[in-house]
């Protein structure tokens, strides 16, 4: 059974759409919810994979019931109704 709830061990990993498309990176969570950078630049990469979070206003919470799956690298999203 693959794994669907996000934690905090998440954060840094690549956000992708039911297609395969990347949408962004796990920035972070607040208040137990993941955030989700769209245009994550080499900065906000590393201080992810470091662990240091980076939740900011252009960032958008990710509701845990839009996962299909999380794998080592990535958070895959289920498709859209």
């Amino acid at each position: 059974m693959a794994r669907t709830r996000l934690t905090e061990e998440d954060e840094g990993k690549t956000v992708v759409d039911a297609d395969g498309e990347t949408i962004g990176m796990i920035s972070g969570f607040r208040g137990g919810k993941a955030y989700v950078d769209p245009d994550p630049g080499i900065t906000d990469q590393i201080m992810s994979r470091l662990g240091w979070e980076n939740v900011d206003e252009d960032d958008y919470a990710l509701d845990s019931d839009m996962v299909a799956q999380i794998s080592d690298d990535e958070v895959h999203l289920m498709e859209s109704a």
